[in-house]
Parts: C-alpha cells; structure tokens; sequence
C-alpha cells in the first residue's frame, strides 16, 4: 500500500503547483489524476489566456515554474480599460502610476500547466499517478484515504483536493457549496487586429454584451465574448472569415480589421464557493474552493494563493504540531483564504450583476461607477496596487498599513486619458 505524506487529487495548474510547494517543504506527494499522462505532459491550448499579478509571478518564479515559461509566451500587460457602452467612456489602470512597466503579464494556460508540469516531473518527491480513476475517498480523524478503481490504496495524513469547481472529491466529502450559474457563455480565440493594442487590455460592458481584447505579443489579441448559449452556438458556427467580420462589427471597427488565429472555445460560467475549504484531514485550493468568474482575471491568481497559504500552514502545522494537517493550522488556512477571496468573489459577482445587466434602472449606476474610476484617483491606484503588489498573500498588519500609504499618496506619472 503507497503511503505518502499528502495526497493530492488533481494535476491541473493548481494542484501540481501545491505538489512542489509541499516538496519544497521536505514532504513526498501523491498526485492522483484521471486524465492520461499526454494530456498533462503536453497540454493542448485552451484558449485562456491568465493574467498574472505580480504576486502570481513572484509563486511561479518560487516554485521554479516560471523558469518553465519562455519569455516571449508572457505578454506585458501595461495598461487595463474598462468601457460601458460608448467605448469612449471608461476608466484606465495605468503600470506607469507606480513607475513600473506592466501591470502583470498575460500567459495561456496551457503554457502554465506545461511548466508546472516540466518543475514536478523532476521532483523526486513527487509521484503522479495517471489514468487513475477514484473509487472512493474518507477523510477521519487519523488519516485520510482513497481507493482507486483498479484497487490501488492511498493513505495520508491529509488529502487535498484541486479538481476544478465541479469537484468530485469535494462532493465525495460532503462539502456543500454555493453555484450560480450566470446562463451565459464565455467565447475565446486569438486574433490579428489590424491596429496595434499598445499592451492595453479592454473590458467593454455593454449592448447585452461582454467584450474584452487582452493584448499578446506578435501583434496578436485574445477576443473573449460573453454572450448567450444560442448566440455562441450561432457565432461557433462561422466559418473563419465570417466571424472575423463579425468580431469587428462587435468591437465596433475599434481596433480595424481582425483575422482569427486559431480555433474558437467556449466555457459555460459558472461561479462556486464551497461553504467549508477545510474538514479533518482534509482541504481544498484552487476553483475547488472558489470558482471564480473571469470578468475580473483572477481565478487562477486566487489558486495561486490558495497554494501559498496552504503550504504555509501545513509546514507550521508540522513545526508546531509534527502534524501536516492539525486542526488549528487547517483552520487558519481556511480563515485567511476565505478572508482573502470573499471581498473579490463577492465584488466580482456585483461587477457581473451591474455590467451584464442592460435594464434602464440599472444604466445610472453602471454610468456612476464608471465616472468614480474617472474621477477618483486613489480608486485606479488602488486597482492597479493589486495587480503590482508581489509581497506576500497574507501580509503582516504593517505591510498593509505601509502599502495603503503607498496607494493614497499622490503620484505624478504621465497617465493617459481614455480615448
């Protein structure tokens, strides 16, 4: 019977990053994963392209997985515009109000999960089990055990769980959770727009639409729609020429004439919050815990956090304890995440209501937080903080005291207006 020191189910982004945090931390991990070995060695592209906050750079660049990401793959991200209806009425988060260069870098999925991939493949404390089907899972109060399908056995004193939003493992475990589905879905593919994008990332609210153009290296564009289920079928159906056309005429002509580069992908949106991230011998990190929405590009930096706290608590668990999973340390991760991901997840879903929503009550205040963004400058440096910040997830209340000093006091920068 393998026995290990923590058991992870999910080899996704998430779950191979917490394996080599937890390796890193002198502790062997098994890795269960239902896909084959191909689709995990040599992701195939899925059309998401991540916006990574600095913080997420510096986690990346910790666990070794950045070294892993050809430089030429990470896409600047300088400047963010969000739009409501007339795209000339809007707000801009600017890199160069703090005197940095970028905001953080846009990276695909698949190129992360390659790297994360390529750093656990040579750990030898690491072990991933492909192909492997779960049977059944118990968590107690001594250890914590899955059984695979082919009868394989796994015992630790802690099982995590990293299977997407949808996760069965947490189902297994009995965790509720809190699923809204927004009846809408999300379109993806890259495109060639005929005018340069200058590193501006666009959120366009608007027209019983969301449109976003997110900047990538080699004149090329991530065209990301939010629109109904029959609307996507129609536009999935359009032939490359044809959805160009059509991406233009949604754009508005706003950045000329686009080709599409590369197939078109659709994803349902679907937002989860599991109402406990912690039981005994057990957690959640990544979309298991919180399923974000991605009007605000922060799913995969909340998992990342996610990593960073559970690593942290299950090494103090074991330094104070001898235990990877006591009680008092599971509980201390469970309050910092939640405490760190409530505020986003719950503005997000407020962002989601006000924006998607093309009633004529809800119009005034969409247009009054837009103008706040205008007119507010501490507020866009506030925005911008959070995407530059890259000290640690949970900072000490002097860190956060010095760093709200930063955000209030005024700056000169050559910020630009909104065209």
């Amino acid at each position: 019977m393998p026995e290990s020191s923590i058991i992870i189910i999910g080899a996704g982004p998430a779950g191979l990053c917490l394996a080599r945090a937890l390796s890193q931390r002198g502790l062997r991990v098994d890795v269960i994963e239902r896909q084959p070995r191909a689709a995990v060695v040599a992701p195939a592209p899925d059309g998401r392209e991540i916006a990574l906050t600095q913080a997420s750079m510096r986690i990346l660049r910790e666990l070794g997985v950045w070294e892993g990401i050809d430089a030429s793959a990470v896409s600047p991200l300088r400047r963010a515009r969000v739009a409501d209806g007339d795209a000339g009425n809007g707000f801009e988060v600017d890199a160069e109000t703090f005197g940095q260069a970028a905001l953080g870098g846009l990276v695909a999925n698949s190129d992360i999960r390659a790297a994360a991939w390529s750093v656990v493949e040579g750990d030898e404390r690491i072990r991933v089990h492909f192909e492997a089907e779960v049977a059944s899972v118990a968590a107690g109060s001594r250890r914590a055990e899955v059984v695979l399908e082919d009868g394989r056995r796994f015992e630790a004193p802690l099982l995590v769980a990293a299977d997407s939003r949808f996760s069965s493992t947490r189902r297994a475990l009995g965790i509720p959770v809190a699923m809204h589905d927004f009846g809408k879905i999300m379109l993806v593919c890259r495109v060639r727009p005929g005018r340069d994008h200058e590193g501006v990332a666009w959120e366009w609210f608007g027209e019983g639409q969301t449109r976003a153009l997110l900047p990538l290296n080699d004149g090329l564009a991530s065209a990301v729609l939010t629109v109904t289920g029959v609307e996507a079928e129609r536009l999935q159906a359009l032939d490359a020429d044809a959805l160009s056309r059509e991406l233009e005429d949604r754009y508005r002509g706003r950045f000329g004439p686009m080709a599409l580069e590369g197939e078109v992908h659709a994803y349902p949106l679907v937002a989860t919050w599991a109402h406990r991230f912690v039981g005994p011998r057990f957690a959640l990190v990544g979309d298991a815990a919180v399923g974000m929405h991605p009007v605000t590009a922060h799913g995969f930096n909340l998992g990342l956090a996610s990593v960073e706290r559970l690593a942290s608590a299950v090494a103090d668990s074991i330094a104070r304890h001898g235990d990877p999973a006591h009680p008092a340390m599971l509980a201390r991760y469970q309050r910092r995440h939640r405490a760190g991901s409530a505020t986003l997840f719950l503005g997000t879903g407020l962002v989601v209501r006000v924006f998607t929503d093309d009633r004529l009550p809800v119009r005034p205040l969409r247009r009054a937080i837009i103008a706040a963004g205008r007119a507010l400058p501490p507020l866009r440096r506030a925005l911008a903080d959070a995407l530059l910040d890259d000290g640690p997830v949970d900072p000490t209340p002097r860190q956060r005291l010095r760093r709200g000093f930063e955000v209030l006091r005024p700056r000169v920068a050559g910020s630009r207006r909104l065209q």
